[in-house]
């Protein structure tokens, strides 16, 4: 057994990881959303079966948080049942799963960071599919498999809130953020790194559930601000919103912020703050990953059924909030 094999290796986070494998020499397969259909049992035990990858990251997901109120059972098909049957893949094949889940398996009405072994109290039916998820890693996998929570993500490519406000920001366009969210904007590409060193770790090292995010805190509204001001725009064109306001279907996490407490119990460097990794991601959006191969297992059917995990929500024209990530 060598290697890696990444599902969701379209989405943004997907493309940050396979990118950041192959900077470091590492033999990887990258199976985006044609090349593997996570709810089809027997292809994924058939793929695994195959590839016998020492480490599989899962960044595949339904990440319409506001779709998924009113189809749950839907989402909970890609979010819920389709991670048992890989972690029950890769329990057969004797891989390591790393899993990645999001901040909307918590209530959201904190107000202090929220440890890893926090009692999970989902509001919405995209939280409740994601902590299904979760679940299933860790009983499948109990030795094998690792949570790695994340939110509030973004990259210096594709479309995700961070390249749109810059885009606003480069045309002088005035915006309304919510501001009574409170989160940890976190560059994919740092997650990526976080992944990797996860992978690298002993097995019983790595088990359980780790957070990914950035330190610090702020709210969209200061997200899109800082974004102004690095991109050398008026931040006060950035206007602030309620998310009473913004009306969308499904409950946002008022307080979504998360620690970091297993990093350094894993001898791990914790995340570094979120204005570091945006003025980082901003200086190098110039430079996006490569595009990927088409590196298809020859018996693998194609499918559309779990879409990237990092994939946002499209956002009403003027008026922007986001979910973070799956």
């Amino acid at each position: 057994m060598s290697g890696w094999l990444i599902t969701g290796a379209d989405g943004m986070l997907g493309r940050e990881v396979v990118a950041a494998l192959r900077r470091a020499g590492a033999p990887v397969l990258p199976l985006a959303r044609p090349d593997l259909d996570l709810t089809d049992a027997a292809a994924v035990h058939r793929t695994l079966r195959r590839a016998r990858p020492a480490v599989v990251v899962n960044c595949a997901a339904w990440t319409d948080v506001d779709g998924a109120e009113s189809a749950e059972r839907a989402a909970l098909a890609v979010n819920g049942d389709a991670v048992r049957t890989l972690a029950r893949a890769c329990a057969g094949v004797r891989s390591r799963m790393l899993h990645l889940s999001t901040d909307y398996v918590f209530a959201g009405d904190a107000d202090t960071p929220y440890p890893e072994d926090a009692p999970a109290a989902p509001r919405s039916a995209y939280g409740r599919g994601k902590l299904a998820g979760e679940r299933a890693v860790l009983e499948e996998l109990p030795r094998l498999g690792t949570v790695v929570r994340t939110a509030w993500l973004y990259a210096g490519h594709g479309r995700n809130f961070v390249t749109t406000m810059a885009e606003r920001a480069a045309a002088g366009a005035e915006v309304r953020v919510v501001d009574d969210q409170y989160g940890q904007p976190t560059w994919a590409r740092d997650v990526a790194g976080r992944l990797l060193a996860l992978g690298g770790l002993p097995a019983e090292r790595a088990a359980g559930v780790f957070h990914a995010t950035a330190a610090g805190r702020t709210t969209w509204f200061g997200l899109a601000r800082e974004v102004f001001r690095l991109t050398g725009a008026d931040p006060a064109l950035v206007r602030p919103i309620s998310t009473a306001q913004l009306g969308r279907p499904a409950p946002r996490p008022a307080f979504g912020v998360l620690g970091h407490g297993r990093w350094a119990a894993a001898g791990l460097a914790p995340p570094r703050p979120w204005a570091d990794g945006l003025a980082e991601a901003l200086s190098a959006a110039t430079r996006p990953c490569p595009p990927l191969p088409s590196p298809s297992p020859p018996d693998t059917p194609d499918a559309s059924g779990a879409s990237g995990a990092s994939d946002v929500s499209a956002f009403p024209t003027g008026t922007y909030d986001s979910k973070g990530v799956a």
